[in-house]
C-alpha cells in the first residue's frame, strides 16, 4: 500500500506525505497498542456510563482553560507558522486516517518535551527546546506519536492524570487526604507507562524509519550530540539496566519508576526495536491490521488475556533478577530461602539455577518527559 495524491485528512486539502510512505487506511489503534495498554482501554470503553461519567468530570477539569493559554500563550502551528511541522501532522492523521487533524501549539521551554492532552478534542503540545533537538525524520516519528496517542483516546486519561496530580499537590497539607488520589495517579502512571510503548509504535508507523526513532530517543537522552553517541552501545545500556545487579537494583528500579509517567527512555528504544522485528509490526506494513469498523466487537476477556500473557512472557523471557526470581518461583525451583539470601546480598544464586543467565530483554512492549 503506497501513497498516492489523496485529500486531507478530513480538511479537504491536498496532503501526501513528503516521501512515500504506507499508509493505513482505516487502522484501528489495537494494531500497534501494548497489551497491557489495549485491555485497560478496551475495558474502559466498554463501561456502563462511561462517557456520561467523563463528560460530567469535565466541568471539573480545567480544558477549557488550557485551550485558552495555550491560543495566547504559544504558537498554534498552521501553513503560516512552523509549516514544517503543519506538514508532519497533516501526514500523521493521513498516514494513521485520523480524519479531524489536532490543533497543534509550540510553546516555549527548553526542556524537549510533547504533549497530548483533551477530553473533548486532542491538543498537541511540543516544546521549541524539542523542535530545536530533533531533525525532521526524528521529528516525524515524534509528531507521529502524539497523533497515536490522540487515535487512541490517551488524551482523556493524560488530562486526567494531570489534573489528579495537581489536586494532590494542593490537598496534601490535609492528613491523609491525598492518599486516595495518589493510590489513582500511581495506577495512572502505570497505565501510562505502557500507553507511551503504544505512542512509540505509532510514531515508527508514521515514520517508517526506525534509525530515526532510536536517534530521536537517544537525542531526548543525551542531547544533540549524535556524533558522540551511538545507537548499539545505547541499547547495550538498556539490557546492563534490566540484566544489572541483585534483587535490591530491582527494588529500587521499582522505586525509581513510581513517580514517572514514562518509562525510562533506554527501555523504549529497546521495546521498539523488538517490536519492530516481530511479525506483528510486518503483517501491518503489508496492510494486515485490526480496522477501526470492528473495534465495537473487541471482547474485553480476549484483551485481558492477551495482556496476562504478556506479563507472563516478560517474566519469562527478563533478565532482571526479580522477574527471574518470580520465574524460578512460578517454576518450583528449590532452595528460594537461599536464592533470596545470594539475591540481596549479591553473592548469586544459591541452590539450583542460582546464576543471572537468562535469554532476551524484557518485551514489556510502550517518551521526552511528555513524548
Amino acid at each position: 500500500m503506497t501513497d498516492g495524491n489523496h485529500n486531507g485528512a478530513g480538511d479537504g486539502q491536498e496532503n501526501v506525505p513528503s516521501r512515500q510512505r504506507r499508509r493505513f487506511p482505516g487502522i484501528s489503534s489495537r494494531a500497534y497498542e501494548h497489551p497491557a495498554d489495549r485491555s485497560a482501554l478496551v475495558a474502559l470503553r466498554k463501561l456502563s456510563g462511561f462517557d456520561t461519567v467523563f463528560k460530567a468530570l469535565s466541568g471539573l477539569l480545567p480544558e477549557r482553560s488550557l485551550r485558552l493559554l495555550f491560543l495566547s500563550d504559544s504558537v498554534r502551528v498552521s501553513d503560516a507558522q512552523f509549516a514544517h511541522l503543519h506538514t508532519m501532522l497533516r501526514d500523521a492523521c493521513y498516514i494513521l486516517d485520523l480524519e479531524k487533524v489536532p490543533a497543534m501549539y509550540v510553546q516555549q521551554d527548553p526542556k524537549p518535551n510533547a504533549m497530548c492532552i483533551g477530553l473533548d478534542e486532542p491538543i498537541i503540545v511540543v516544546t521549541t527546546g524539542l523542535v530545536e533537538l530533533l531533525d525532521e525524520e526524528e521529528m516525524r516519528a515524534v509528531v507521529g506519536h502524539e497523533v497515536g496517542h490522540a487515535l487512541s483516546g490517551h488524551s482523556v486519561y493524560r488530562t486526567i492524570l494531570l489534573f489528579l496530580t495537581n489536586l494532590a499537590l494542593k490537598v496534601a497539607w490535609i492528613p491523609l487526604g491525598n492518599v486516595a488520589i495518589m493510590a489513582i495517579v500511581t495506577a495512572l502512571r502505570e497505565w501510562f507507562r505502557k500507553s507511551e510503548l503504544s505512542a512509540d509504535r505509532a510514531g515508527l508507523l508514521v515514520g517508517q524509519d526506525l534509525q530515526a526513532s532510536m536517534r530521536g530517543l537517544m537525542k531526548i537522552a543525551g542531547g544533540n550530540h549524535l556524533h558522540e553517541m551511538n545507537v548499539d552501545a545505547f541499547l547495550e545500556q538498556a539490557e546492563e539496566y534490566e540484566a544489572g545487579g541483585d534483587l535490591r537494583d530491582s527494588v529500587l528500579k521499582i522505586l525509581n519508576v513510581l513517580p514517572r509517567s514514562h518509562p525510562f527512555t533506554t527501555v523504549r528504544a529497546a521495546e521498539l526495536k523488538k517490536w519492530a522485528a516481530t511479525r506483528d509490526y510486518q503483517r501491518i506494513m503489508d496492510g494486515h491490521y485490526p480496522r477501526r469498523e470492528d473495534d465495537k466487537d473487541t471482547s474485553v476477556s480476549d484483551s485481558f488475556r492477551q495482556s496476562a500473557s504478556s506479563y507472563a512472557e516478560n517474566v519469562r523471557t527478563s533478565k532482571d533478577p526479580l522477574m527471574k526470581l518470580v520465574n524460578d518461583i512460578a517454576g518450583g525451583a528449590g532452595d528460594l530461602g537461599g536464592k533470596l539470601r545470594g539475591k540481596f546480598t549479591g553473592q548469586g544464586g544459591q541452590g539450583s539455577g542460582g546464576g543471572d543467565g537468562g535469554s532476551s530483554s524484557n518485551g514489556s512492549s510502550d517518551r521526552p518527559s511528555d513524548n
